[in-house]
């Protein structure tokens, strides 16, 4: 009886403190481009340069881009149909210089093809993967633990309206697949419990359709696992399922790795390459493909049965790429600032990494 009344003041506290936070970001910027003064540097964006932003999200990045540099030609790349609407608003700020694109990376070649954009045309590009500031303030999305909303996670919104979201991937996997999918996409060590945890709602009540109904779930099987993230700073248990589960939904790894080596097509030789990660799955891909360290399905650790609803790939263009074709710009990792973190804690984990290509 005790131990149920902790359990539930806890879970009543954490909640308190998840909405103080809510209302203390209500008066914060929406979105801040995550390392903006270092992606400047290393793009060192030129007049008329052609420059490919591959994740548009709210624009910061491809803004600052605009700004530095007179009559640069930006393609603006992004699978959110929200996101495409503020790429249509900063074409109607600069007239002829911004081209948006409404895609994935695995659609990009049909799309550079109808701007008759070619291979190796392309001075720039950058990339900032992850989840946007915006996808995750919007409760009605599914992405964030902390703000209830449909169990959704699809980056692509309804322009896919048959792909699956995360809530029917949980009523509908297996235990086995389940556990997969959290277990590497979100590197959890309780994914097992999780996995098991999920089967047995799944038979006892309903399917589960909120952001909420998962994340009390979790909790709920997690109930000693006290986690902190980089500031020190309490987060949700449930994190890293949610994180597994976008993942897996948006095909993100798989999308990632090919969207690394269309990058390589279409750059000049000499163009310069940007990526930004947020965690080490994507950080990971980068530095293989970078360094020229490709193997087999660097992908995705998982078999092609538990990778995602579809698989995206090329095994010619890999295999033109186990030689290294980049050169590095810098030696060590870049990491935001300590001012930086202080005044956007989403930052935390970036890394950004800058290469040439050289063949």
């Amino acid at each position: 009886m005790i131990g149920t009344m902790k359990g539930t003041l806890r879970f009543s506290f954490l909640r308190k403190l998840s909405t103080v936070a809510e209302k203390c970001a209500e008066h914060k910027p929406a979105h801040i481009a995550v390392l903006a003064e270092e992606a400047l540097h290393y793009l060192k964006p030129e007049k008329d340069q052609v420059i490919l932003d591959m994740t548009f999200g709210a624009g910061g990045h491809s803004r600052r881009i605009l700004e530095s540099a007179p009559n640069i030609k930006l393609l603006a790349l992004d699978r959110d149909p929200t996101a495409f609407q503020y790429a249509q608003k900063l074409s109607e700020e600069y007239p002829h210089q911004v081209t948006p694109l409404l895609g994935c990376f695995s659609e990009l070649p049909n799309l550079l093809k109808a701007e008759s954009v070619k291979q190796n045309s392309i001075d720039s590009i950058i990339f900032d993967f992850g989840c946007s500031s915006m996808q995750f303030d919007e409760a009605e999305r599914g992405f964030s633990v902390s703000k209830n909303g449909p169990l959704d996670m699809r980056m692509d919104g309804n322009r896919c309206p048959d792909s699956p979201t995360a809530s029917d991937v949980l009523a509908k996997a297996s235990e086995e697949d389940i556990y997969k999918i959290i277990k590497y996409y979100g590197e959890e060590k309780q994914a097992r419990k999780i996995a098991r945890a999920i089967i047995d709602a799944r038979y006892l009540f309903k399917k589960l359709t909120t952001t909420e109904e998962l994340a009390d779930l979790v909790e709920s099987v997690c109930t000693e696992d006290f986690r902190f993230d980089k500031l020190q700073r309490r987060t949700h248990v449930a994190t890293k399922t949610f994180q597994a589960l976008r993942i897996f939904v948006n095909n993100e790894l798989n999308e990632i790795n090919y969207g690394l080596i269309l990058a390589h097509r279409y750059l000049k030789i000499g163009g310069r390459i940007v990526t930004i990660t947020f965690q080490s799955l994507e950080d990971t891909i980068v530095k293989r493909h970078l360094s020229g360290n490709l193997i087999e399905n660097t992908a995705n650790p998982l078999p092609l049965k538990y990778s995602s609803h579809m698989n995206v790939g090329n095994e010619e263009l890999i295999e033109d790429l186990m030689d290294p074709n980049w050169k590095l710009l810098h030696k060590h990792v870049i990491v935001p600032k300590y001012e930086e973190v202080e005044n956007n804690p989403r930052s935390r984990s970036a890394k950004l990494r800058a290469a040439v290509k050289v063949k």
